[in-house]
């Protein structure tokens, strides 16, 4: 447990931030998965976008998103 008063603060911090990825990287996840099962214009959209607002947010890397990208686009 934090025992100064900032750690505390800290602490309340990354809860609050980490519940908040947390959302974002499922409504990321669900979009990719979507999109791999129904390859519609659609899907694809709607994963580019969850994948670039990972990003802007920094809970998935760049690259990362360019590769999920690459292969949504290859398969469909």
């Amino acid at each position: 447990m934090p025992i100064t008063k900032s750690a505390k603060k800290k602490l309340k911090q990354d809860k609050k931030k980490t519940a908040v990825n947390k959302i974002c990287r499922g409504k990321m996840k669900a979009a990719i998965k979507k999109a791999r099962l129904k390859k519609t214009k659609k899907t694809l959209q709607e994963a580019y976008r969850a994948l670039d607002r990972a990003v802007k947010r920094k809970i998935i890397h760049k690259n990362k998103a360019a590769r999920l990208k690459s292969r949504l686009s290859k398969k469909s």
